[in-house]
């Protein structure tokens, strides 16, 4: 094998998640390329260290406008510290800096939203005036759009961190990633139990209540050009994956919208069709703009989708 695969230095966020995910990446690695050594670079992020404020309030507090998950990686990336970028695809920018890329994802976890809650019941029980915690803006408008009764209100942290706080009573209910939830050993089937409470899951299927651009999906991010870490990724990319979220991630692009946008995408592919479906929330809430596309190449569809939104 060539010199430049000999070592990599995969670079992640320090939270029980992104660590999990950074073991998915190199088991991945590890079974692919067999002698491959690498070691990793645990990197802490605006959006680690700003706990204090909204995520949609922690760009403009910070000066910057995008990336407060991903920056200090690519920081990372660009000062040769590390090799290859591991992120949770949701939080990283539609548009990032030509020096670098999305090279490529590993196989999409489950995309659903789940209501994780201290009563059973899923959303449809929860009682109007139900105080539900979310950290999610697109989550917020969704909700408030589906269930303009309940009362949303901002809970940060990991994930460990906001289940703790439900089950102290911060909120009657909050909303996550089914993706993080499995990935650290939670089963949507029984509940779990914290602090002697005991917490219900109630996943939301997703052409009910549409995920975000990403969701579920390990990005992998280098330098661009740099053509050993590019065969790396290609070596553990999924493709069938990497065709949904290109798609997805587009089409926020086309909306000029980041990670805070309060957009929903919900793709299915099969075969080579791709199908589309997007709502788009104003920002000051209310009903969204919505449209489907379908075809079979990605940025066409993504495309399709942006000129047909109604």
């Amino acid at each position: 094998m060539s010199e430049p695969f000999q070592k990599t230095v995969i670079g992640t966020r320090g939270s029980d998640l992104a660590l999990v995910l950074a073991a998915a990446v190199e088991r991945a690695l590890s079974l692919t390329v067999p002698d491959l050594r690498f070691s990793r670079n645990v990197i802490r992020t605006t959006g680690d260290r700003r706990t204090d404020v909204a995520l949609a309030d922690v760009a403009k507090a910070e000066g910057t406008d995008k990336g407060i998950f991903t920056k200090e990686l690519e920081e990372a990336l660009r000062a040769g510290e590390i090799d290859l970028a591991v992120h949770s695809l949701k939080d990283v920018p539609t548009v990032i800096d030509d020096a670098f890329e999305i090279a490529g994802v590993l196989p999409r976890a489950p995309v659903r939203d789940v209501l994780v809650s201290r009563e059973p019941g899923g959303l449809d029980g929860l009682p109007a005036g139900s105080v539900v915690g979310t950290s999610s803006v697109r989550r917020a408008h969704q909700l408030k759009w589906l269930r303009p009764d309940l009362k949303v209100v901002d809970l940060r942290g990991n994930v460990p961190t906001r289940l703790k706080k439900l089950a102290e009573g911060a909120a009657d209910a909050i909303l996550l990633a089914e993706a993080g939830l499995v990935r650290l050993g939670h089963r949507m089937s029984r509940p779990t139990v914290i602090s002697g409470v005991a917490l219900h899951f109630a996943p939301l299927e997703e052409d009910y209540f549409f995920p975000a651009a990403g969701q579920g999906a390990i990005g992998l991010e280098i330098r661009a050009g740099d053509e050993a870490a590019a065969a790396l990724v290609a070596a553990i990319r999924h493709e069938p994956t990497f065709t949904r979220v290109r798609a997805e991630r587009e089409f926020l692009r086309l909306l000029e919208g980041g990670c805070s946008t309060p957009v929903g995408v919900f793709t299915t592919l099969d075969g080579d069709l791709l199908k589309m479906d997007a709502r788009v929330f104003p920002d000051g809430g209310g009903e969204p703009r919505v449209a489907s596309a379908s075809g079979s190449d990605p940025l066409q569809v993504a495309r399709q989708l942006f000129d047909s939104l109604a």
